[in-house]
């Protein structure tokens, strides 16, 4: 199921929320040949259908957000030194010293803040704030990097793309992940009508998705995301929400929407018939676009299949091929039910 070279290609993508442009347009390829129709909203949305064998009473969305967290710049000091702030939910303490690309250009930049020798002992048992940090481009003055850069430039992490046999590790899984689970189900035909979404702005309060359920009006949705895994050494099992390599993640609840009982049902009684490895997301935490389908317009039923990851909105995360293949599985099935 799995599509390396088109996963790598999605990972390494700048699309910081607002700014989903590339990633939109390496999808709009992928898919062209696939959809019945397909177009691009005024946010910047893709919204496509894929006619089935017939029109189901229960009109179905299936959604990933296109977007990733990451900076933008906010100044340029008088040195050259490039001020931010963040974009979407990143905490300050995984930010130093971590390389960047900047704006469209894509300038290499590494964040940093004042160095350590400099700092008192007492400053050096604690994160830097982010108004303390700054983006080193390597200008000479401000006249030097206003040249390459300006205020309201995007800054997304540059981290590499590792895929092994079994792992993926990455910035952006969250979600060009679920973005590529919709790309391959595109692919496949169904015996119902299907309506896709990428949508754009998740990280922001789920600003895509708004637009997207007002338009499409479903009558249920089935989120494809990533969702944070906690199974580390020092966090006792009970806290671990999920683990990697345990199968799809499923939501029972979380700050944006409490998941429709029958859906979540339907769910484990596919995993089980199917023997598609599944879990429950064990947390009553975080939220995706679910929330947005669950009560814009006249409201859906809605579903969270995650991949579980770990170090979620930083340089460097990490899934199991075997989780992802697990999300695939199950949301094509769940397709399969909608007649």
């Amino acid at each position: 199921m799995l599509n390396k070279d088109l996963l790598r290609k999605m990972l390494c993508a700048g699309g910081l929320s607002g700014d989903e442009a590339d990633v939109r347009e390496i999808i709009l390829n992928e898919i062209a040949e696939h959809c019945t129709d397909v177009k691009v909203d005024a946010l910047g949305n893709i919204l496509a259908f894929k006619k089935g064998n017939s029109t189901p009473k229960n009109k179905l969305v299936l959604s990933a957000h296109m977007d990733e967290v990451g900076l933008i710049v906010t100044s340029v000091t008088d040195g050259g030194f490039l001020k931010f702030d963040t974009v979407g939910g990143i905490e300050p303490r995984v930010l130093a010293g971590k390389r960047v690309k900047v704006g469209g250009k894509k300038l290499n930049g590494v964040i940093s803040s004042v160095p350590v020798h400099l700092t008192s002992a007492a400053e050096r048992d604690k994160y830097s704030a982010i108004k303390q940090m700054y983006i080193d481009i390597g200008a000479l003055n401000k006249e030097d990097a206003q040249k390459y850069v300006r205020p309201g430039d995007s800054v997304v992490f540059e981290s590499g793309c590792e895929i092994s046999d079994s792992t993926i590790t990455s910035k952006a899984i969250d979600d060009r992940v679920g973005c590529c689970i919709l790309i391959e189900l595109l692919k496949h035909n169904y015996p119902c009508d299907v309506h896709f979404v990428f949508a754009v702005q998740e990280e922001v309060g789920m600003r895509g998705a708004k637009t997207a359920a007002f338009a499409l009006n479903p009558d249920s949705a089935i989120v494809i995301e990533s969702t944070t895994a906690q199974d580390l050494p020092d966090v006792a099992s009970g806290e671990q929400v999920c683990t990697l390599g345990g199968g799809a993640a499923i939501s029972f609840m979380d700050k944006s929407a409490i998941y429709d009982k029958q859906m979540y049902s339907t769910a484990q009684n596919i995993a089980e018939r199917l023997g598609i490895p599944l879990q429950a997301k064990q947390a009553v935490a975080g939220g995706n676009d679910s929330g947005a389908y669950n009560t814009t317009a006249f409201g859906a039923r809605v579903l969270a299949i995650s991949a579980p990851t770990r170090y979620l909105h930083s340089q460097l995360a990490m899934c199991k091929i075997a989780d992802v293949q697990s999300v695939f599985a199950l949301a094509k099935e769940m397709i399969m039910q909608n007649i």
